[in-house]
Parts: C-alpha cells; sequence; structure tokens
C-alpha cells in the first residue's frame, strides 16, 4: 500500500477528491433536511459513482454518470416494495445480481451499471429501508451523483487534464463461455449458496454474505484469481474487524469522530483499491462499522457476524468456481500473456512503420495498452506467485514470466522515447532489432507453440508449458 508506484500521483488525486464528492453529497443531503439513513444512502451512492465509473473519456464518464439512476431507482423501488416478502425479495436479488454480471458485456459502462444496480439493492437491507422512505432516497442518490459529478468534472476534473486509459477488452468467447455470461451464472450460484447460509445464521444480517460472493467476482477471470481475491476479502475483513473493536465501538456514534474517521476511510479505499485489496477491504470494514456506530446497531457481536457472514461469501464463491462452468487458472495465464506479446509486437511494428516514413504511426498507445495487460497479467498469476501457493516451481517461473514482460514494458518505453526522436530513429540496427522481436513474438503466439508463457521463460517454441 505504501510501496507502491502511483505516477503522476493519480492514486492520491483520486481518492482526496473521493472524499470531496462523498463530503459533498452528504453535506448536502443534510442541508436538504434528508433522514440520516437517505444521507447515507447519498454518501454511498456518491462513492459508487466514483469508484465505478472508469469510461475512457470525459464525455463517456459524464454520460454513464448520468444513466445511474436508469440503473439505480428501479432496484430501490423494487428492493423496499419487496422488504417484507423475503422468498420474493430473494429470488428478485439473485436477479439483479445475474443482470448486474451480465452487464459487464457491454464494457465498463455495463460494469458500472450493474454495480450501482447491486449496490441499491444491498443498501436498502443494510439500512432496512422501507417504501415510505422511497421519495427521500431517491432525492438523496439524485444529489450525491449530482455532487460526485461536480467533484468530478467541474472543481477537480483530473481526467480532462490526464484522460484515463483505457481498459483491455476482456477474453473472447460466445455463449456459454463468453466470460460475462459464465461469471453471471457463477456470481448467482454463489449469491444463492450465501443468501440461503447467511439466512440461517442471521435473519437481519445475511446480505453481507451476498456482497461478499458478489464483490469476488469483480475483475477475476480464472478459478485462481476469485479463490486468491476471496481470501484477500476475508483476511481484510478479519483486520478490519480488530480495528473496528478498537476504534468504532468505544465512539459509539458520535457525530463528529464518526465522520472524519469516515472521511479517512474512502481515501483508504480508493488509495489502496489497486494495489491491495486486502487493504481496500480493511477500510471498507471499519466503515461499515462506523455506519453502524451512527445508526445506533454496534455491538462486538455485530462485527464477529459480519467475519461470519463474510466467510460464508467467500465460500460460495470458492463452490461456484469450482463447480460452476469452471475456467482454470492456466488457461487465463496463457490468454492475457499473449495478448500482452502481441502488444509488444504492435509496438515495434508501429515503430517500424514510423521509421519507414509514416507520420501517422505512433508505438505509445500500443505501449499504454501493454501496461494495462501487464496489470491483468499480474492480476491472472496472483494465485501462482501469492506466498501460501505451495507449487514452487509454478511460482519461480510465474515470477521469471512476470520479470520478463516488466523488461519488455520498460523496453517498449524506451522505443517509444527513440522513436520521438528524428535523429536517433534513423539508426538502421534500431529497425533490425524491431524486426527481430517481431519474429520472436510470432514464434511464441505460433498456434503450434503449447504455451506463450513457456517461450516468455527463455524456452524454444515448441517447448513443454510453462506451467
Amino acid at each position: 500500500m505504501f510501496v507502491a508506484p502511483d505516477p503522476g500521483l493519480m492514486r492520491l488525486r483520486n481518492s482526496s477528491r473521493a472524499v470531496i464528492g462523498v463530503a459533498l453529497a452528504v453535506v448536502v443531503a443534510e442541508l436538504c433536511g434528508l433522514s440520516l439513513t437517505a444521507s447515507i444512502t447519498g454518501g454511498l451512492a456518491a462513492l459508487l459513482a466514483l469508484f465505478t465509473v472508469l469510461d475512457s473519456t470525459v464525455r463517456a464518464q459524464r454520460l454513464t454518470t448520468a444513466l445511474l439512476p436508469a440503473a439505480g431507482f428501479p432496484v430501490l423501488a423494487l428492493a423496499t416494495a419487496l422488504h417484507d416478502l423475503p422468498l420474493v425479495r430473494d429470488a428478485a436479488f439473485l436477479a439483479v445480481v445475474f443482470a448486474g454480471v451480465y452487464a459487464r458485456r457491454w464494457g465498463p459502462r455495463g460494469h458500472a451499471l450493474g454495480i450501482f444496480g447491486f449496490m441499491m439493492f444491498f443498501v436498502t437491507q443494510f439500512l432496512h429501508a422501507r417504501t415510505g422512505q422511497l421519495p427521500e432516497l431517491y432525492a438523496a442518490v439524485g444529489l450525491a451523483l449530482l455532487s460526485a459529478g461536480a467533484a468530478r468534472f467541474v472543481l477537480w476534473p483530473i481526467e480532462r487534464r490526464t484522460p484515463p486509459p483505457a481498459a483491455p477488452p476482456g477474453l473472447p468467447g460466445t455463449g456459454l463461455a463468453r466470460p460475462t455470461t459464465r461469471q453471471a451464472f457463477q456470481a448467482t450460484a454463489a449469491c444463492g449458496f450465501a443468501l440461503t447460509i447467511g439466512q440461517a445464521l442471521s435473519d437481519d444480517r445475511w446480505y453481507w454474505a451476498v456482497g461478499t460472493a458478489w464483490w469476488i467476482f469483480v475483475n477475476t477471470t480464472s478459478r485462481g484469481e476469485t479463490l486468491v481475491r476471496g481470501f484477500r476479502r476475508v483476511l481484510g475483513t478479519v483486520i478490519g474487524i480488530a480495528a473496528g473493536l478498537l476504534i468504532a465501538v468505544p465512539l459509539h456514534g458520535a457525530p463528529a469522530p464518526t465522520a472524519a474517521l469516515v472521511a479517512v476511510c474512502v481515501f483508504g479505499i480508493f488509495y489502496t483499491a489497486a494495489p491491495s485489496y486486502s487493504w481496500m477491504m480493511f477500510f471498507v470494514t471499519v466503515m461499515a462499522g462506523l455506519l453502524y456506530g451512527l445508526l445506533g446497531v454496534l455491538h462486538p457481536g455485530l462485527l464477529l457476524l459480519r467475519f461470519q457472514e463474510t466467510a460464508i461469501g467467500a465460500l460460495g464463491a470458492a463452490l461456484a468456481v469450482v463447480i460452476v462452468l469452471p475456467v482454470t487458472t492456466h488457461a487465463a495465464n496463457d490468454a492475457w500473456i499473449q495478448r500482452a506479446l502481441h502488444c509488444v509486437r504492435a509496438s515495434t511494428a508501429a515503430t517500424l512503420d514510423r521509421l519507414a516514413g509514416d507520420p501517422d504511426a505512433d508505438p505509445a498507445p500500443h505501449a499504454a495498452e501493454l501496461e494495462l495487460l501487464l496489470g491483468r497479467v499480474r492480476m491472472a498469476l496472483a494465485p501462482l506467485v501469492h506466498p501460501l501457493s505451495p507449487l514452487r516451481a509454478r511460482k519461480a517461473r510465474a515470477r521469471q514470466v512476470l520479470a520478463l514482460l516488466d523488461d519488455c514494458a520498460r523496453e517498449v518505453r524506451g522505443l517509444v522515447a527513440v522513436a520521438a526522436d528524428p535523429q536517433a530513429s534513423h539508426d538502421a540496427r534500431l529497425a533490425a532489432a524491431c524486426w527481430r522481436v517481431q519474429a520472436a513474438v510470432e514464434a511464441l503466439t505460433a498456434a503450434a507453440a503449447p504455451g506463450p508463457a513457456a517461450a516468455a521463460g527463455g524456452s524454444r517454441p515448441g517447448a513443454r508449458s510453462w506451467r
């Protein structure tokens, strides 16, 4: 969390802006005389708007933010109307889970709308909202989105000066092989298990198990990734519960210190989300304890129940990825590594075109894409490089692959700088090196090769898989 690189201080600026946006949403709700329940709903809506809207252009971000009520308001109405009809409510919740995950097939916008819709159902369970509160909930969410939009697009328009990188498209597939379709069934099965067992444990706080199962499936593609994410979520929750016992319980919901600590938690959630899922969950758990304190229901037994429900949700996710349409870690690894290698080839091809006199050829976009793909490669290899992984040989090879791909990224960044230099780019040796890289990547990713990672680790094409 503390040593992870932060180029341009983007994480720091985004985290600070999130605190401003969420605080603004809560202050506006309070000034409008809305209830505590509505103010908390508004604060969470602002947090989600700033956290989940990740389109690659400012214009697209504005449109996605404007569409959030279309996903959230109907779900709020449905959840509050069904609050006293448990069986129908549970079926509707699972339908929202399936639709929310399936919507990811439409890219960042579908991803954001799906998460927002799910969380609107979740927050009504968290706050035990009723139909009579629906008008002020609508007002709170609407004001919160306006506040988040003002912070993002007016007060601190970071993306206007530094456009966010486009997320790499997901792995290809059709039918049940499409990752979003497969995950929709997996997440629904996991949430169904979590809902059933969670309600057997608690009629009031079962939704934590469902929320855990849902979030474990965000930004994962393979069985190994999901299992590691579940472990990290449980670990972060345990540490957060310990902190909650020391911080949230003694406060007894005192407004001023609670508000200050919630602001710290919002900052921590945004600042640690990229480098450490466990630390992010620590801040989420502490914030949840503080909010329970504001609502006057916090006690040590509730924090213990929070851990139990989290463990149930993680178990449900683990069972789902093992039983329901499983995808092995190795298959996901190969797919992402091949895409990274193809991106290296595209960078060198663009450089060759630039050297040949094409003024429109530019390797810089490919270099930026490579950085994003390396993030996905690291996520895919996380199960193998995890400290608790017993597969020592595979762990060593995975670390070797990551080191070599990092070297590739560094050299590609240097290639971009050289290609932009009119004098240095005339060196014939540079063109020859680019040709050799293209030939090597083509050999590594040829259909006859059993695994791109094997070649990336230094083996010749045709050598056995890097596993």
